[in-house]
């Protein structure tokens, strides 16, 4: 099985990406979707209230998103509760796919999280701050946010000496498409 890993900097392209390269390929997992998952489930909703004490309303994800601005210590905090479930899934992702000659894992902390090892060749999808920033607002981010998350995340230059492959996702949906081809080839 080959375990091809994707990952980037916040608002890069890696979801885009990944379904691009996965699409008829092989199996894919998105760190991003697991995390949406969790968030929805009434269990973990429980965990992130208490341990921030956050107030237990419909929109708990703004309130926590305050929290993580106004206290750095934190995100840290989150990345603890968050990081070994996401490993979790990864790893039963991997095991549930052993049959699979290819399989595709989105990963957006993977040098972060030191998931190196664990992947025979690694994307890495890279775009300008401004283009990545813009499609973060577009979505209906924050821009502070933004910042704060981006600040906190490797530089893209530490990041790429553990990458096989970089694509950079400055222009058009078409080229996206032809750089992830040719490395697929």
């Amino acid at each position: 099985m080959i375990k091809i890993g994707i990952t980037g900097s916040i608002a890069s392209g890696k979801t885009t990406a990944s379904k691009i390269i996965s699409l008829k390929r092989g199996p894919l997992f998105s760190a991003d979707d697991f995390v949406k998952q969790l968030y929805r489930s009434k269990k973990f909703k429980k965990i992130i209230i208490k341990k921030f004490s956050i107030k237990a309303t419909n929109n708990f994800k703004a309130e926590l998103k305050k929290k993580l601005l106004y206290k750095k210590a934190n995100l840290k905090k989150l990345t603890k509760l968050i990081h070994p479930l996401v490993r979790k899934e990864m790893f039963n992702f991997i095991k549930k796919n052993k049959s699979k000659s290819i399989i595709f894992l989105e990963i957006p902390l993977l040098i972060e999280s030191k998931l190196m090892n664990y992947f025979d060749l690694i994307i890495f999808i890279k775009s300008n701050k401004r283009l990545r920033l813009k499609r973060y607002v577009s979505k209906g981010g924050d821009k502070r946010l933004f910042s704060f998350l981006d600040n906190h995340q490797m530089k893209d230059s530490k990041k790429l000496k553990y990458c096989d492959y970089v694509v950079v996702n400055n222009k058009s949906l078409s080229v996206l498409k032809r750089k992830l081809l040719n490395i697929i080839e």
